[in-house]
Order: C-alpha cells, then structure tokens, then sequence
C-alpha cells in the first residue's frame, strides 16, 4: 500500500473537460429527484450523493474498496479499478484508471461510470470535485476506525444495492473485534512502533484506524497523541519512546522490510533488546477494508502470543 502522501497533479485540460461535459450532457446522472430514480444518501465526509438503486458501473480508486466490492459480490459490476488493487485476484484483470494518487479522468469517463468510489487516504479532493462537476456520481469513505470501517461498509453495502451483503460484513468485523478486545482485556498493554515504511520511517497517528488496531489489540501506540494522521519518526524520537514491540510489514511495495536494519537502528530500544519484532501482512492492517478484522487478529497475536 503506497503511504498516503498528498501530491499535486495535473489533469485533463479544461477546454477537453467542457467539450466531455457537452457531450455527457445527455446521458449524465440527474441530481437526486423522485422522477430521477436515485437516492440521496451521504458519504463517508457528508457530502450528500445521488445514485441509481444499483449502480451497474463501478470504479474503484482504492485497493480497500475494491476488496470490499468483491466481498459484497459486485465483482462484475466493478469495471474499472487502481494498480495498486490485487486482491481478490479477480480485480488484477480489471481496466486500470491509473495509480491511487494518479487516476486517469480520461479514462475514468471513457469508461462511463453510474458510481466511482473514493478514499480519503488517496487524497482525490481535485478528481473528486472534476467528477462532480461531470455529473458522475462520487462516493467518499473516511473510516477513522476499525469501528468506522465497519460502518464504511455498511455504507458500501447501502449505496451498491448489496445493503444485507454489506450489514453481514460489518457485523462479522463487529464481533471479531469484540472477541479480541475481550481476550486481552487485563494484561498488560506493551508500548508499540507501528512501521508503515521505511526511509523515511513514516507511522500512524492519534486519528488512524491503524491506531485504532493497535489499542483494540491490547497494545498502545507510540504514535498516538501524533496530531498529523501519518507522521514522520526519527531513529532519535523512536528510541526515546521506548516501544516494547515493533510491527513492520513485511514487505512496502516490491521492498522488502530488512529487520536486521530495524535491529540496528532501533538496538537501543526494549523491542530489540527483547527480540519483539513482528512482521504483518500490510494488506491486512494498512486497508480499511473487509479483511481489517485479520490484521487486528495477527497484531493481537504479536502483542500477546501467550
């Protein structure tokens, strides 16, 4: 999973934007209107967006969010998707519109979309306000924790026309969650430095449902009182934090994560010292999507093997 940075970036020039909106005209989605046929139902940020009962058209800029439609069975309504989207593997023979950070409008609107779904943590304000402005329907999800990504789903579920798929989802994720916090309730709680990625070494703040996570999962995050959601450590912050255990993922991208790199910088702290580093499968915790509950699972297993 790319780290959530924000770029600025160049899209279709306005003069190409207009002619597309001239042609589009006639066959673009009304506002919300009982004669229309749609539903007016709020995104994940409040905005409040007008979609048909069952998009059949459906784009997918985020590898969370496409899990989540393969889960809720719409595989096949899913006609566009990311680079980054390789699970289930179904989605990797999906059209490409382009990176999370870099999506393609052309190729967004060539492949005439009833619904495009959105992440925050892709940092798509400009598309976002681009296909408002075509008219195309534009749904955001902000899930802040492993509570709200449940409800992201749910979300999902509703504004899909997959609304049961979408309930049974989010209460499976409701009573793992609960299960875990209940196994550790009562031991002890080990601080923890959660690695997103290495040089420079980024992590997840107070507002993250990766910090979420890590407190479901009996441990406290070094990170947590961070304001900023992904925040930069140095070797010299880390090391006066002192955490107790360090998860990293596995891999970053085709890097892989060396731990011996981690030993040496981090050979001062009580996770070293106690030889408490964990590798995780990222796709499990870094995506707010269905298989949340797995990465919640896997690091409740790190802090806590006993």
């Amino acid at each position: 999973m790319p780290g959530p940075v924000p770029l600025n970036n160049n899209y279709a020039r306005p003069l190409w934007l207009c002619l597309v909106a001239a042609l589009l005209a006639g066959c673009a989605a009304p506002p919300a209107s009982p004669t229309g046929g749609r539903r007016a139902l709020t995104d994940g940020i409040g905005r409040t967006v007008a979609v048909a009962p069952e998009p059949r058209r459906i784009i997918s800029l985020a590898p969370d969010l496409t899990e989540t439609l393969f889960a809720l069975g719409l595989g096949e309504r899913v006609v566009g998707v990311t680079s980054y989207c390789d699970y289930p593997a179904e989605a990797r023979a999906k059209e490409k519109v382009g990176d999370t950070i870099n999506p393609d409008l052309e190729r967004i609107i060539a492949l005439k979309p009833d619904l495009v779904l959105v992440s925050t943590s892709s940092q798509l304000e400009k598309i976002t306000g681009q296909l408002d402005r075509l008219a195309i329907p534009v749904y955001v999800t902000n899930p802040r924790s492993v509570s709200q990504v449940a409800d992201s789903i749910r979300g999902l579920g509703e504004v899909t026309g997959a609304r049961e798929r979408g309930v049974e989802l989010a209460d499976d994720i409701g009573r793992r969650a609960r299960a875990v916090a209940e196994r550790v309730a009562g031991r002890p709680r080990p601080r923890v430095l959660y690695v997103l990625q290495t040089g420079p070494l980024i992590t997840a703040g107070r507002g993250t449902f990766i910090t979420d996570l890590i407190r479901l999962a009996g441990g406290d995050s070094i990170a947590a009182g961070e304001a900023a959601d992904y925040p930069q450590f140095s070797r010299e912050t880390v090391v006066a934090r002192a955490p107790e255990v360090i998860i990293a993922p596995a891999s970053h991208g085709s890097e892989l994560i060396s731990v011996e790199a981690l030993r040496r910088d981090f050979a001062a702290t009580p996770a070293v010292r106690q030889g408490r580093i964990a590798l995780v499968d990222p796709n499990l915790i870094d995506r707010p999507g269905p298989r949340i509950v797995e990465g919640l699972e896997s690091v409740a297993r790190a802090l806590h093997p006993e």
